[in-house]
């Protein structure tokens, strides 16, 4: 009989787990609606990572800066590069996942699809890589955040902890690393340079722009044009 109920309590703490891990996360996307956080899960990983590989030159740079001390041209310039439909999606964006689809449906490249808030999920409180345990989570983040979370608030969270290059995480260290300058004095052409590094950070630079950054910023500038200029911001 007591082993009879060990085995029910083990198997109620069992199922009690998933249970606690919701509420969790709830608690984890709750409390970032209103405190800036320290550091994100990638940088804690990068910074980790650097450390296992005995990366001496590794130095992180991230400093938190609000929405409204940041150049309206920034988030402006990411909208315009990841995520045209920022918004008016509840942080999915079906019509980028269909298009997304066919094209690789008819032999093209498999593309992404990911929104910002998407993006914005995965980066604050998961890890980096590919798996469909880590699909899921960033899905069910993504659900949270855009629940409790005005669009600002993602968008701010976004621009400060994107990674812009090799250690340098958010518009503030961004701006001072490239421009030596801060992040509320950035120009729109600086702007979308940051922002066309987005897809690949360790590989473009904005500080030394080649031919595809050059060319992917010009194309940055003529959608944000596009989209509306600033008043898209009014929007959200």
């Amino acid at each position: 009989m007591s082993r009879q109920r060990g085995w029910r309590r083990w198997l109620r703490r069992l199922l009690m787990l998933p249970v606690a891990l919701v509420l969790l996360s709830v608690v984890q996307v709750a409390t970032l609606r209103f405190v800036d956080p320290p550091l994100s899960m990638v940088m804690a990983e990068h910074r980790l990572s650097a450390w296992l590989e005995g990366d001496d030159d590794f130095r992180l740079r991230y400093q938190w800066r609000d929405l409204e001390r940041i150049a309206p041209a920034l988030p402006l310039a990411a909208i315009a590069a990841e995520d045209q439909r920022f918004a008016e999606h509840r942080g999915f964006d079906l019509d980028a996942i269909e298009k997304a689809r066919e094209q690789h449906a008819r032999g093209g490249r498999l593309r992404g699809a990911s929104t910002i808030s998407q993006q914005t999920a995965k980066n604050v409180f998961l890890w980096s890589g590919r798996s469909w345990v880590r699909k899921g989570l960033e899905a069910w983040y993504t659900v949270l955040m855009e629940l409790m979370w005005p669009k600002q608030r993602i968008l701010e969270m976004y621009v400060n902890v994107a990674e812009f290059g090799h250690g340098v995480y958010g518009a503030q260290a961004a701006a001072q690393a490239f421009f030596g300058k801060d992040a509320d004095a950035l120009t729109a052409a600086e702007a979308a340079r940051l922002a066309a590094v987005l897809p690949n950070p360790r590989r473009y630079s904005a500080s030394s722009p080649g031919p595809y950054v050059q060319r992917r910023t010009g194309q940055i500038r003529r959608q944000m044009r596009q989209i509306g200029g600033e008043a898209y911001l009014d929007q959200l």
